[in-house]
């Protein structure tokens, strides 16, 4: 076995974290890559020769540090994000709309070979909420699509069809979460014109900019079966029904 001693620390991006991951979980066979060699110098990784003559690597007692290390920043990550969704999620409530979490939905955007196709696809917003009313062509459908690091955000803007899947739902809001520091993570005018911004400043969420209109009169079908199979965040009118039973009594 040859073991390395670390020498000048390598800055750990999420690339080597992952590879630390991978190598745990595998057979260890080694990529030879640069990635490899900045992980083996700074002591996370070791060479390990077989009597075979086969050579692997394992994950050292730092290195595996280094895993439990990005496990809870992604589990503080997720919750802060989760956090931010909940928020959001009660303040559609609060302002008189039915919201849901996480739902899988169907939108068209563009695609094909001919000018002007539209092709199905799936989307994910995190908040998706339509006002409280018994009129199906008004109950303006609106997404909600919550960011908390500038990595994803940046990342996020470059899906465009992502956002046109959103912008077929309905309206389509980013939710700007505050870094360590208390500043936001972006600014108005790096989200695109048709989409409406959101942003946290201490306890308030603040509208830096409104949304364009959806012309959407009314739901697909298809949209109403996700509603209808899937359970609403909980409203401010939670637990009326049983006020009237005790008044009753």
């Amino acid at each position: 076995m040859e073991s390395t001693s670390p020498s000048t620390p390598v800055p750990l991006s999420q690339a080597h974290v992952r590879r630390l991951r991978e190598v745990y979980r595998s057979a260890g066979w080694p990529c030879q890559d640069l990635l490899e060699i900045e992980l083996l110098a700074a002591g996370l990784l070791d060479r390990v020769l077989a009597p075979s003559g086969h050579e692997s690597v394992r994950v050292t007692a730092a290195g595996l540090a280094q895993v439990a290390i990005g496990a809870q920043r992604n589990r503080a990550r997720l919750s802060q994000h989760e956090a931010l969704v909940e928020r959001v999620a009660r303040e559609m409530g609060r302002a008189g709309r039915i919201a849901w979490r996480g739902l899988s939905l169907r939108a068209q955007v563009p695609g094909g070979e001919s000018e002007g196709a539209m092709q199905w696809c799936m989307c994910k917003p995190d908040v998706f909420s339509i006002r409280n009313t018994s009129v199906a062509d008004y109950v303006e459908p609106v997404v909600h699509e919550v960011k908390v690091r500038r990595s994803d955000l940046l990342a996020d803007l470059r899906l465009a069809a992502k956002r046109a899947a959103y912008l077929d739902l309905g309206e389509c809001w980013y939710v700007l979460g505050a870094d360590a520091r208390g500043r936001c993570i972006g600014a108005p005018d790096e989200i695109p014109e048709d989409c409406g911004v959101l942003m946290v400043e201490g306890d308030r969420l603040v509208v830096a900019r409104p949304a364009a209109r959806a012309r959407r009169a009314a739901l697909p079908f298809g949209v109403w079966m996700a509603l209808a199979k899937a359970t609403p965040v909980a409203g401010l009118d939670e637990g009326c029904q049983g006020l009237l039973a005790a008044n009753d009594a």
